[in-house]
């Protein structure tokens, strides 16, 4: 499994996900409040008249239907073993669809000029609340900022490794 998990987490998962569910090793991703599992699944061929993105929606939601109730159990199981909620997706070509996530309120304190930035995209109608427009904020810096935000990660990844391999107190 590709992974920014925990090994002991991805381990776990690998021993009760069924080997048929993906064409490949689905990716895991871990913060404080879920556990998001992503499989690739196989890329159907166009049938017939329907162009290759109805096949991918097809199978994505065939998959989501016949999976549901597992997929629920080794969630549930998760929850207790791991202490987060498991959300579930699936990648089929260029498509990615998560069925299940966890949205998450975060506590934050803004001055006047950031909620006036907030408010104005509530009033052009690109968000219907504060909490909603602050997530289109992240999304977009996220989008724009990617290089840098993964320059960052990297940086606290070697932070922590440092961390780890210096005298434990």
């Amino acid at each position: 499994m590709s992974t920014s998990a925990p090994g002991e987490i991805v381990t776990w998962l690998a021993d009760r996900l069924p080997r048929d569910w993906f064409d490949d090793q689905p990716s895991v991703r871990v913060d404080r409040e879920e556990i998001l599992v992503v499989g690739p699944l196989r890329v159907p061929d166009a049938d017939g008249d329907d162009p290759v993105v109805v096949e991918r929606q097809r199978c994505i939601a065939a998959f989501r239907e016949e999976t549901r109730s597992a997929r629920m159990a080794i969630a549930a199981e998760a929850e207790v073993v791991w202490g987060r909620k498991v959300s579930w997706g699936v990648r089929c070509g260029d498509a990615e669809e998560h069925f299940t996530t966890v949205s998450t309120p975060v506590m934050t304190r803004l001055r006047m000029e950031e909620r006036d930035v907030l408010d104005t995209l509530i009033e052009a109608g690109v968000a219907r609340s504060r909490s909603e427009a602050l997530a289109w904020c992240v999304r977009l810096v996220g989008h724009h900022e990617a290089d840098w935000i993964e320059s960052l990660r990297d940086a606290v990844a070697t932070i922590k490794a440092a961390r780890a391999a210096g005298p434990q107190p």
